[in-house]
């Protein structure tokens, strides 16, 4: 498979979906533009929970998510005082060449009002985003982010090092792989550091592991801290969890690291695999490589997880066989096959690479299916990072 069908954008991007997002750039006009999206077909709303003051990790990333290839046009819906206002969104969007409209409340006299405006602009973009057709694009045009939650021990024996095949297979054909959650890579840097195209790189891979570890003792939590169901699913130690995190990133050459902190997201500057700088919190950690131009998910889970998103198709993976049987309405792939010696780790990881290509070509995941759009962006303290002699 060298090839997937997604839809051209303005930029020369690809999106393997045709979404239209409704963006409240603060969760005061959130509700409204809700309703907004919930009277347009393929119409979808999202926000963030930080204030209203123009922090610029948070800008950077809902930048990043509307600018997506999996996004076909942005309805910026505002209330009319915050700071992180639509003005902001609008010139972050420019670059992508994307239909962006934008309604504000103040301005229109009240939420009736905004709301009939934005929905006759919303089914204008519809009519306009239901005209393109998919067409057929290299595998060099898709980028893969991978994620792990809820992990236990099949997943670092099963799931990830199968998902680490669908990944360098991708990168084999040209494409793009991000792994995020720095805190899932603390006792692995060494062993991502050797793998790094150069020294600078290398040097950044230690940078940001011990950054996340400065961070986690600065508010008093054990660095080799693992959850109640980590343990439970018989993780014993941090370093085993993130050497068996780690797998579902491949084997390939790290490229970089990529930044994302109130002075820049980063995205990928060419194929293969990249490390982002990110949160362990799942949601957000999936938004931030969505952001950085992620257009699919490969979500692994031992414990079973049932998160989706709202921008990009999360296919879920589970070494797990148990798992599986538990929760084959939230589970599209099952590893544990694995375990049961039913399958190789290089068998199932083609499976999951053809997955991978199918849903890239409009084959829905079962998060999609369920209807579940989760989102949440994450956001750095400034202060405490300067504490902590961070730039």
């Amino acid at each position: 498979m060298t090839e997937f069908y997604g839809y051209e954008r303005p930029d020369g991007s690809v999106g393997v979906r045709n979404h239209l997002l409704v963006l409240a750039p603060i969760d005061c006009s959130y509700e409204p533009a809700r309703r907004i999206a919930e009277q347009v077909d393929g119409a979808v709303a999202i926000t963030q929970h930080h204030g209203c003051g123009l922090h610029w990790m948070v800008a950077h990333n809902l930048i990043g998510v509307a600018s997506n290839p999996n996004v076909a046009a942005v309805l910026i819906f505002g209330l009319g005082c915050e700071t992180l206002n639509a003005d902001v969104i609008e010139e972050g969007l420019k670059p992508t060449g994307k239909p962006v409209e934008r309604v504000i409340i103040q301005e229109e006299g009240g939420t009736l009002r905004a709301v009939e405006k934005g929905v006759r602009l919303l089914r204008g973009m519809a009519e306009e985003a239901s005209e393109q057709r998919r067409e057929a694009f290299p595998l060099s045009k898709l980028t893969l982010a991978v994620e792990c939650g809820g992990s236990d021990a099949t997943s670092g024996m099963a799931a990830n090092p199968a998902v680490g095949v669908a990944a360098d297979l991708l990168v084999d054909e040209g494409g793009t792989v991000i792994i995020s959650e720095p805190q899932e890579m603390i006792g692995a840097e060494e062993h991502l550091a050797r793998r790094a195209v150069s020294r600078e790189v290398a040097e950044a891979i230690r940078e940001m592991v011990a950054r996340q570890v400065r961070r986690l003792e600065a508010m008093e939590v054990e660095s080799r801290y693992m959850s109640r169901g980590n343990i439970e699913g018989g993780l014993t130690t941090i370093e085993e969890k993130s050497l068996g995190a780690v797998r579902k990133g491949g084997r390939r050459p790290i490229q970089g690291v990529l930044e994302n902190s109130w002075n820049g997201l980063g995205r990928p500057r060419g194929g293969g695999l990249w490390l982002q700088d990110g949160t362990g919190w799942d949601i957000a950690s999936v938004t931030h490589m969505v952001a950085a131009g992620a257009q699919v998910v490969a979500f692994t889970t031992g414990r079973g997880s049932t998160v989706g998103h709202a921008v990009a198709p999360v296919i879920k993976i589970t070494g797990n066989p148990d798992t599986y049987r538990r929760m084959e309405d939230n589970i599209d792939i099952n590893a544990g096959i694995i375990i049961e010696g039913g399958e190789s780790i290089r068998e199932v990881g083609e499976r999951i690479f053809r997955f991978i290509v199918q849903v890239a070509s409009g084959r829905r995941t079962k998060a999609e299916l369920l209807g579940y759009r989760d989102f949440a962006v994450f956001k750095r303290d400034r202060a405490a990072e300067r504490l902590l002699g961070f730039p």
